[in-house]
């Protein structure tokens, strides 16, 4: 398949993935506002660490859900779709395993934590255990829907990805007016019905696999070598998995030890607000992901390494273009979104953001070392030093130092990874690095900074209004998309954006003068 066919492909998967994310953003804000509202503080951050704890258990299923994507994507690179059904089914057996190792460890370690160890309200231990339950019944499904799901993204599939979600968050509205109208333990209730919207997602990706993919169709097969392969390329992504558990609910579950859970209502309000963000970055990703993969493994590593270049860049600028107007006016735009702003949550949103645009640049370089199926040194090395946060957080905790300090060791830590994985994929895949510092690294820093410029004087001489937001939103928007065409992107890329612009017009033009006639 041609370049320009492959982009435009990427294109459409990304805009339908957007039209995705717009929707579940909108409704995400939302409902977390009212839940907020219905569940209060306390309530929020309970449900927040207490399911915490199950998802520290996903690094089992992240592990085999990054395997799903890149081995159903390089089977169909090949074109090996018998091989491709065969490793279905062994990811499939796979992931029936895995559901029972968690459930086990979560009715056994994880309800002891919970119930020993956790800072839980007095008077609320019972709703927390059923809490528990529910979201450890909740995370059980989606370990079983992500073959399914991974076969869909593998597939480049993105239309059915998107209904899909709307389904999702019309569901998650419907939870919302529930937990309004219903005379019942409100905590209780809001964990059932998440449950709920579990069970029939799970169905429908199921259906639709099997009904449309020759590979989803689920039989029996065994193949050791095949088995091992799997097991064995995961074995060392439970590095980095187990590094993702340590930076997230590892730390959260500290945060309740160390200050309770109003600071965890606090994080998980950031957290919200940053991941709703991140989505412009992950829908790129999950477009473009597929393509990286199968030019690996078709051999064509030069389009590979442009595609990757491209994705670092584009992957930043997308998640820089939205946040500029968060970062500068947090307080402002927290303000209107909740009624009450919980201690904390300006810091931690500012500090989320941050290591989210680091971390953006990481993303297509993952997938490059993810694509070579070689990952053992990447995530042996990778892995340890994202596991620091943990010790070193909970160090400066003891000399007690505030909640944010957290976000400020995995922000160093984030930039020190960046650079390691650099290293790495030199030796790996010989990634050019003066390539990748003068074309992208370089461009990036300096067109963020010409961005800022504007809208930081904008900010000084205005008080905090609407009319301030507007303003600065709109200038940071223009100012941010100037600094990317002229600095960010090279000649070649802004030549490309120009003729696909002459292209759109010429094909208007003709159309015009085929209706006249």
């Amino acid at each position: 398949m041609s370049v320009d066919k492959v982009n435009k492909r990427i294109a459409k998967n990304t805009l339908l993935l957007y039209f995705r994310m717009l929707l579940t953003m909108f409704v995400t804000l939302y409902t977390v506002r009212i839940v907020l509202e219905v569940l209060k503080v306390e309530d929020y951050g309970l449900y927040n660490v207490v399911g915490g704890i199950v998802v520290m258990f996903s690094f089992l299923s992240n592990t085999m859900a990054t395997a799903s994507e890149r081995f159903f994507a390089f089977e169909i690179g090949r074109k090996d779709f018998d091989q491709l059904k065969k490793t279905f089914s062994i990811t499939i057996l796979i992931y029936a395993i895995i559901a029972a190792v968690i459930f086990i460890l979560a009715e056994t370690v994880g309800l002891w934590f919970l119930n020993y160890k956790m800072v839980i309200p007095p008077g609320r231990e019972y709703a927390a255990n059923w809490v528990y339950q529910f979201s450890l019944f909740s995370f059980i499904l989606t370990i079983l829907t992500i073959p399914y799901n991974a076969a869909i993204i593998a597939n480049e599939n993105m239309k059915a990805y998107a209904y899909i979600s709307i389904v999702e968050v019309s569901l998650k509205l419907i939870i919302v007016f529930l937990l309004s109208i219903l005379s019942f333990d409100k905590l209780i209730l809001y964990s059932i019905l998440v449950f709920g919207v579990t069970a029939i997602v799970t169905l429908i990706y199921r259906t639709i696999c099997v009904k449309k993919y020759y590979e989803c169709s689920y039989e029996f097969y065994w193949d050791k070598k095949l088995f091992n392969t799997l097991i064995s390329y995961s074995g060392w992504n439970l590095f980095g998995a187990s590094a993702s558990v340590l930076n997230n609910q590892g730390i959260n579950i500290m945060l309740n030890l160390f200050f309770g859970p109003v600071v965890n209502a606090a994080r998980a309000i950031s957290y919200q607000i940053g991941s709703t963000l991140n989505q412009f970055v992950l829908n790129f990703m999950t477009a473009t992901n597929p393509q990286i993969t199968k030019y690996y493994a078709s051999d064509e590593k030069d389009k590979m390494m442009d595609l990757v270049f491209q994705s670092c860049k584009l992957s930043f600028f997308l998640l820089f273009l939205i946040s500029m107007p968060v970062l500068l006016e947090t307080h402002f735009i927290l303000s209107i979104w909740l009624k009450t702003v919980p201690d904390y949550v300006v810091n931690f949103t500012i500090l989320l953001i941050i290591s989210s645009l680091v971390d953006s640049l990481s993303y297509p370089l993952r997938t490059a070392a993810q694509s070579t199926g070689r990952i053992k040194k990447y995530q042996v090395i990778v892995g340890v030093f994202l596991m620091f946060n943990l010790p070193i957080s909970y160090l400066l905790f003891v000399l007690g130092f505030p909640p944010q300090v957290t976000l400020y060791v995995y922000i160093v830590i984030a930039f020190i990874c960046l650079f390691l994985r650099i290293y790495i994929l030199e030796n790996l895949i010989n990634l050019p690095i003066k390539a990748l510092f003068f074309n992208v690294l370089g461009r990036v820093l300096i067109a963020s900074i010409v961005s800022f410029a504007i809208p930081i004087l904008i900010l000084y001489y205005l008080d905090e209004s609407f009319l301030r937001l507007i303003i600065v939103t709109s200038s940071g928007i223009v100012c941010t998309l100037l600094s990317v065409f002229f600095i960010g992107l090279s000649l070649k890329e802004r030549n490309f954006i120009f003729n696909s612009l002459l292209k759109v017009i010429k094909k208007k033009n003709i159309f015009k003068n085929t209706y006249v006639e």
